[in-house]
């Protein structure tokens, strides 16, 4: 498991750092272990696939 920080999620998806701590706090995305500011990390396989299947529906 390879973990994003929430600034490496927020390039990855091309949005703002705060969308994805709302996303995170919306359960919309789930945050596997915390870093040593208690900022949320993500498991990089759920945010590809959060990523393709926000662009199903139409955009993020």
């Amino acid at each position: 498991m390879s973990l994003m920080s929430v600034s490496e999620v927020a390039e990855y998806l091309g949005v703002q750092e705060i969308r994805v701590e709302r996303l995170e706090r919306e359960s919309l995305l789930v945050s596997k272990d915390k870093d040593a500011e208690g900022k949320p990390l993500f498991d990089k396989d759920d945010v590809q696939r959060y990523k393709e299947f926000a662009e199903r529906i139409g955009g993020i």
